[in-house]
């Protein structure tokens, strides 16, 4: 998810044809910093996003194919990473933080547009239940999304890289 390259996978999503799943790999040790959180929470709000909108603006009854999300919480090796339950938990805060500063956002300009009436469609940017409240992965099902965190390593440390359980969803998703 480099910046330079999110451009490139903004366009795949939106004609997702050869997509089977998601794995969004997150920096488990960043996540601790505030900036490092901030970022990964936008991106994948985004992401979700375009996932949600891809089935809610489907024009057949039965929907489009799941795509699966996998959140990989990468250098669990680390001291300062943070567990999966945490990772996940964070990232929840983070995009409910940024769908409500969204929304509010879009409030403001249709009020501004419309000369004060407070009557913007929000629905289609919104990520998740359309009502109040905290977002959750689990909301997603809806959008036949399901969003997994999972835990493991890349680097070869003394133990070696821990990718098994990254395997095994990738296994279990095919």
């Amino acid at each position: 998810g480099h910046g330079k390259l999110r451009h490139y996978a903004a366009t795949q999503l939106a004609d997702p044809k050869n997509i089977r799943a998601i794995i969004f790999v997150v920096d488990a040790a960043q996540l601790g910093d505030e900036a490092g959180l901030n970022e990964a929470g936008e991106y994948l709000h985004d992401i979700l996003l375009s996932l949600q909108k891809r089935y809610t603006n489907a024009t057949t009854s039965k929907g489009p194919k799941e795509i699966p999300v996998l959140v990989a919480a990468n250098k669990m090796d680390l001291f300062t990473a943070l567990p999966p339950n945490l990772v996940k938990s964070s990232l929840e805060k983070t995009i409910t933080e940024v769908r409500s500063n969204r929304a509010k956002a879009l409030r403001d300009a249709g009020a501004a547009l419309s000369g004060g009436e407070d009557e913007v469609d929000e629905e289609k940017e919104w990520l998740g239940e359309g009502g109040e409240g905290a977002f959750t992965f689990e909301q997603m099902r809806e959008s036949g999304t399901s969003v997994d965190v999972i835990g493991g390593n890349v680097v070869a440390g003394k133990e070696g890289g821990d990718v098994e359980k990254w395997w095994q969803w990738i296994a279990e998703q095919f």
